[in-house]
């Protein structure tokens, strides 16, 4: 009797092997799905920041002064004895929207869009459905040193939650650099 080598792979090697390279395949398979999952996600992020950028320009572009803006002494009191001083928060009558609209940064603070996002005009940007938007203002007062008055100083917080609850939130200040300035 020759003892020849056999060559070649028994059944039980080749078995292991297919079960082997099944479940390395299943598991690309499934990275692969997340990965597909979540790539509308930077989409969703992007546009959130576009949101949140937008509300914010739009909020720091107010004017930050003592008097309200339409008082006649807004340009010339010092300090509040105006007929209309400025608080946190819109005076009655004032929106977003309409004839009569925010006329400073303060007027912001409370202010939402919920469900979707709408333009300076009212209008629903196509699109941006169920996205949400909230703006809060604050004294700014330990945010800066000493030499900024608390009064001096707001924070502007702007929240934009999207689908798939992707949130963005940005942080911005606005001084009051000229007391009589609006």
């Amino acid at each position: 009797m020759s003892s020849r080598r056999e060559r070649g792979l028994s059944l039980i090697e080749v078995v292991v092997f297919i079960v082997v390279l099944g479940i390395g395949l299943a598991g690309m398979a499934i990275l692969y799905n997340q990965l597909t999952l979540a790539s509308v996600d930077p989409m969703v992020r992007k546009q959130a920041v576009a949101i949140a950028n937008s509300l914010m320009e739009e909020v720091l572009l107010r004017p930050f002064t003592l008097c309200d803006p339409d008082d006649s002494a807004v340009f010339t009191a010092p300090t509040p004895p105006c007929t209309l001083p400025e608080a946190l928060g819109a005076e009655a009558g004032e929106t977003r929207y309409g004839a009569t609209r925010y006329d400073n940064v303060n007027d912001y603070n409370g202010f939402n869009m919920s469900g979707s996002i709408q333009d300076i005009s009212n209008n629903t940007i196509a699109g941006l459905n169920g996205y949400f938007a909230d703006v809060a203002v604050t004294p700014a007062g330990g945010d800066f040193p000493a030499a900024v008055p608390a009064a001096e100083a707001l924070r502007i917080t702007v929240t934009v939650t999207g689908p798939a609850n992707v949130r963005v939130v940005l942080d911005g200040y606005r001084l009051r650099y000229a007391p009589n300035s609006p």
